[in-house]
């Protein structure tokens, strides 16, 4: 079994490790799970409810990604933003865009359930507007980025990441920009600032420099090499050598890369901002985090075996979480490719991460607050904000 870094870094081992798990649970020889075609199903229809609800026109779906927090509460954040960089070559504006979605998606790790930020009136908000879990963590880090708390100059050029900003980053630099207090508690505010700090240490004056690592060739990008370039670069922060890795019983060494893809994801529309071609984004995965596999869990696709799984907490390496993450990574594809028959599209109309967008995501989210005070997960995962 070839296990060395190069190949767990490739989207092509998440899919061949999560197509393995999901045989081996098929075969009816994990103890944490079953499968359930009629669930798989309702998964399916779960996704197209929301779809339908969400998107008059399928074909006007964006991509999942950071950005769309941006514009949580319908108003364009960035859109207000960019006339402030509008003298700027569309490659600088680019590489700040970078900048603001890399921070952006480390400070994504969940916030708990009690955490909210409320937002004031400005870059298009109305004012008082309260925003928690994601959209929150979006608008917060967004923010803090135009108030210019991650520049080296946060008065004459606000608008920017500066790694030896982000060097000095302190857990109360977050709390503040996160409005953090007694009665508003963000899960894994130290975490959260030693990813930035350690972001500040990896060798790049600023996050944007990604868009110069990333492998292009006449225009175009591959979506399989803005991932490499993110976990090339980034390697030091991961919290081991080889990132989200896992180790399973029977199957080996598990990646899953969620918050790298994330982050690939979120790269997309700045490449595309700096006149480049993003291609083969079905080569990324779905992205194997609670809501993704909530909505698996909560549509019974996935059946427990055991009543432990819902009633205990687990930790990201342990086996149910690395079988429920792979299964998560596999069943995505199986989903999305329903859901495109339903709608009558192929995979270059309605690539994986617009499914997610469309969404198994927002799926998630409606399933669990149907089943859960609070909307949490079906299966609770122990966080300090760098689980990847």
């Amino acid at each position: 079994m070839i296990d060395s870094i190069a190949y767990l870094r490739t989207p092509a081992a998440i899919r061949e490790r999560a197509e393995q798990m999901l045989k081996y649970v098929e075969d009816g020889r994990s103890q944490w799970f079953a499968l359930d075609a009629q669930g798989l199903e309702a998964a399916v229809q779960a996704t197209l409810a929301v779809t339908h609800k969400r998107f008059a026109n399928p074909a006007a779906i964006p991509f999942h990604s950071r950005w769309r927090h941006f514009e949580s509460g319908g108003h364009d954040r960035w859109a207000a933003l960019a006339p402030r960089l509008a003298a700027l070559p569309k490659e600088e504006v680019a590489r700040r865009r970078m900048d603001l979605a890399v921070v952006s998606v480390l400070l994504d790790a969940g916030a708990g359930p009690t955490w909210s930020y409320r937002e004031a009136a400005q870059f298009g908000g109305v004012g008082g507007e309260t925003y928690a879990r994601s959209e929150g963590l979006g608008v917060a880090s967004f923010h803090m980025f135009a108030s210019g708390a991650f520049s080296r100059d946060p008065k004459g050029d606000p608008l920017r990441v500066d790694a030896e900003r982000l060097a000095k980053l302190t857990p109360m630099d977050i709390a503040m920009g996160f409005q953090v207090k007694a009665h508003n508690v963000l899960t894994g505010l130290e975490g959260r600032a030693e990813l930035l700090r350690k972001l500040g240490s990896v060798g790049l004056d600023r996050p944007g420099a990604l868009l110069d690592a990333i492998e292009k060739k006449d225009g175009e990008v591959k979506a399989a090499s803005i991932l490499a370039a993110v976990l090339d670069k980034l390697s030091p922060i991961w919290p081991s050598p080889v990132g989200d890795v896992w180790k399973h019983p029977v199957i080996g060494l598990v990646p899953f890369h969620k918050l790298s893809q994330w982050m690939s994801y979120s790269l997309v529309e700045p490449l595309e901002g700096a006149g480049l071609k993003v291609v083969e984004l079905d080569a990324l995965t779905g992205l194997p985090e609670y809501r993704n596999g909530g909505l698996l869990g909560d549509s019974g696709a996935l059946r427990p075996k055991q009543s432990s799984l819902l009633t205990k907490s687990f930790a990201p390496g342990d086996e149910p979480i690395v079988e429920w993450r792979a299964l998560t990574v596999a069943l995505l594809d199986r989903v999305g490719a329903h859901v495109r028959l339903h709608l009558g599209m192929d995979a270059k109309q309605l690539p994986l991460v617009k499914v997610l967008e469309a969404g198994t995501w927002f799926a998630g989210r409606v399933l669990a607050a149907e089943r859960r005070p609070g909307g949490g997960p079906p299966i609770a995962v122990t966080s300090d904000g760098t689980v990847f």
